[in-house]
């Protein structure tokens, strides 16, 4: 394995994770990330690319769980992730068993935490009555994790992905356009300038842009088992920020996460976090979309075809989730804050949520490791190590099921978190990025 190469598209933290690993287990190894963004510029279409995400473990799925609290611990004590990590805990509204279910998982795991799931009628008083005001209809119960947070996650993905640099990994800004294949081994990728890379194992880590990359892909080739088949779909959310003032900043600054949660016939959660140290205080919407388009003759969810995936182009319809997303946790208390920051976010999604991390039936040498559903850069500190483990055959066997490029999956319908409207309909007819 050590005297492998390794060429990884896509600097998320999947990617980043992945070389991270690699380089410090093969020092000597070549290893390569490729991306159309430099990792250290001031704008990237990495969902992973992000003024900040939630850091937590609270998880109905134990498997997940057990994987957040390894990544949380790295969070907490290595000091290249500790510095990026705010521990303000969370308050999660629930409207399902979730909360139950999350207790539950730490016992299991034998995990101890500040962790209950509180009545309604108690947690309105909490945190000196922030969501006072926020819409708890429907819900049972509010999970509130001392223990949970967020962190500064464009900063934290510069800083491993400049420490991976460091230590010996090769990083090339470029568009990946397609890939190389000799008889049934893909050999390399081939860049939007028609650049070709090669090494012994090709690693996707690619994002929303990962289905229509395989498409391209499998018709440059000829080789249609390359395509993603509808095992991974492409979608958008938008989120949004406000500057507090000084004296708004007082009462919120040590606020928690806050999260609503419906159930699969409603939709997504909603999820609001504390302010940053220039007191801006965020917000991710309730409408998950596709944008399918025709790619190829095929209709396949893809981010626009610009450069930047038009992510700052945010039309007056996707902002108003923003809007609806402030009054259902802020109420009165946020009614006139002003809406400064707009971005829509894009990521890969199966329809279990569940990522894929496995070699790709297709072709030898290939492999997938991305489909973060909005859920995947908690456990950045340690995607890498399982990627690695899924390289060398010693992912252990469940999470080889789970990850599976090929394996049974659930009805979308059933999960409140997969892409259900298109961009275009909720834009209007008339309306346009």
């Amino acid at each position: 394995m050590a005297s492998n190469s390794y060429i990884i598209v896509g600097a998320g933290v999947f990617g980043v994770s992945t070389a991270y690993t690699l380089i410090r287990k093969y020092p000597n190894a070549s290893v390569t990330i490729v991306d159309r963004d430099a990792y250290d510029a001031d704008s990237r279409v990495a969902a992973s690319w992000d003024w900040n995400k939630v850091i937590r473990a609270d998880y109905d799925d134990i498997i997940y769980c057990r994987l957040a609290l390894e990544a949380q611990d790295i969070f907490e004590q290595d000091p290249l992730y500790q510095p990026f990590f705010h521990k303000t805990g969370i308050y999660w509204m629930c409207r399902t068993d979730y909360a139950t279910q999350v207790v539950e998982n730490y016992r299991k795991l034998g995990r101890k935490a500040e962790l209950e799931a509180v009545s309604v009628k108690e947690a309105r008083k909490l945190y000196g009555g922030l969501f006072e005001d926020a819409d708890y209809s429907d819900v049972r119960d509010v999970l509130v994790n001392k223990t949970s947070g967020w962190a500064n996650a464009g900063d934290a993905l510069k800083a491993v992905t400049k420490k991976c640099i460091g230590l010996g990994v090769k990083y090339v800004v470029a568009e990946t356009e397609s890939l190389t294949f000799n008889g049934g081994r893909c050999t390399g990728v081939r860049t939007k300038k028609g650049d070709t890379l090669r090494a012994d194992k090709i690693i996707l880590s690619t994002g929303a842009f990962t289905a229509k990359l395989l498409e391209q892909a499998a018709k440059a080739s000829n080789k249609p088992e390359i395509s993603a088949g509808g095992r991974i779909i492409a979608g958008g959310i938008t989120t949004g920020m406000t500057q507090l003032d000084e004296e708004s900043y007082k009462r919120f600054a040590n606020m928690p996460v806050a999260v609503q949660s419906y159930n699969a016939t409603v939709g997504p959660f909603v999820g609001s976090l504390p302010p940053t140290r220039d007191r801006e205080l965020k917000w991710w919407g309730q409408k998950i979309f596709k944008n399918t388009q025709n790619i190829l003759g095929k209709p396949i969810s893809a981010p626009p075809p610009e450069s930047d995936y038009a992510q700052w182009k945010v039309a007056r319809p996707l902002k108003e989730d923003i809007d609806y997303a402030n009054s259902i946790f802020y109420g009165k208390n946020g009614a006139s804050w002003k809406m400064e920051k707009h971005r829509i976010c894009w990521d890969a999604f199966t329809s279990s949520s569940d990522f894929i991390i496995s070699p790709h039936a297709g072709a030898q040498g290939l492999y997938v490791a991305t489909c973060g559903s909005f859920h995947g850069y908690k456990f950045f500190p340690v995607l890498g190590k399982y990627v690695v483990q899924m390289l060398e055959g010693e992912l252990e066997e469940e999470l080889k099921s789970k990850w599976a490029w090929d394996r049974e999956r659930p009805d979308e319908k059933l999960n409140p978190e997969f892409p259900r409207w298109e961009m275009k309909e909720i834009l209007g007819a008339q309306a346009k990025l």
